[in-house]
């Protein structure tokens, strides 16, 4: 009898391999995928962090400055989390192309229908619980604070960055796309938009800001603007701070901010004071 080892058999390369099962630790999920790296987004998903999945020909420009300060804390921190679907991966032909002219002719390009029906479809799959589908689009529904608090108060959102001419009017139609406006301008692109919009919305969460009364006292959370802000010195460049808010009256200094932001909605922004009237 032979001393020697057997060497285990070496697998058939024709037998298909098991993909190893999920594995879940906490709140992370881990999904384990055959696909090739190169079409594999962030596999790690946190169970109950709010989600924004963002559609873009940029998914390197993400999480820019949403990766810092207090954002960026609640990143790592596990109370928001960060999607990026690759929008030229789905391109077609060899260049994988994302965009053609526009149908009746025109300037610019537009991009094309089924690209971003299949991005879209892809990136959905991985959507939880109640997340709107939005398009940054100048076209849109102006943004506001109240539209902040209502996207910050469900799962997530999945935000779809335009380029070029925009997007073929059919998948907004085929998706029932929300179209949201950050201004009456044009940027050339939806990337900047989109994380204004995250930002606006991560901050409302819970545990992103330090004092959860700045959310209630800001700008536009009760359709006003917001009171002057002062702190030291109590004297800079011969002007004091206003005596009432070092008189430790506080139902002075409630009233005081109250009439601040009433006089400059009126002066600067008479729309919202109208509205505010209105109601």
């Amino acid at each position: 009898m032979s001393n020697t080892p057997k060497t285990p058999p070496k697998p058939d390369p024709e037998t298909p391999t098991k993909p190893a099962p999920s594995r879940s630790a906490g709140r992370k999920s881990v999904q384990v995928s055959a696909k090739p790296q190169e079409l594999m987004t962030d596999e790690v998903s946190l169970a109950r962090a709010w989600t924004a999945q963002v559609i873009t020909l940029f998914p390197d420009a993400f999480p820019g400055l949403l990766g810092t300060s207090l954002t960026g804390k609640a990143l790592k921190d596990g109370i928001w989390q960060l999607q990026t679907t690759d929008l030229r991966r789905f391109g077609e032909g060899r260049h994988r192309n994302v965009d053609d002219t526009p149908a009746g002719g025109g300037a610019g390009m537009v991009l094309r229908a089924d690209v971003v029906g299949n991005a879209i479809a892809a990136t959905r799959r991985r959507a939880k619980g109640r997340m709107p589908l939005i398009y940054l689009s100048p076209r849109g529904l102006p943004f506001t604070q109240a539209m902040a608090q209502q996207f910050a108060a469900q799962d997530g959102v999945t935000l779809l960055c335009g380029r070029f001419e925009g997007v073929d009017e059919r998948v907004l139609e085929h998706f029932e796309v929300i179209e949201v406006s950050m201004g009456d301008y044009v940027l050339t692109g939806g990337e900047l938009p989109a994380m204004t919009l995250i930002d606006a919305c991560v901050r409302l969460l819970p545990g992103v800001l330090g004092n959860a009364d700045s959310a209630v006292e800001e700008s536009h959370s009760n359709g006003l603007l917001e009171h002057p802000q002062y702190t030291r010195p109590a004297e800079w460049e011969g002007r004091s701070i206003p005596a009432v808010l070092t008189s430790g009256d506080h139902k002075k200094v409630a009233e005081w901010r109250r009439e601040q932001s009433e006089k400059l909605t009126q002066d600067r922004r008479p729309d919202l004071w109208q509205k505010h009237e209105d109601s």
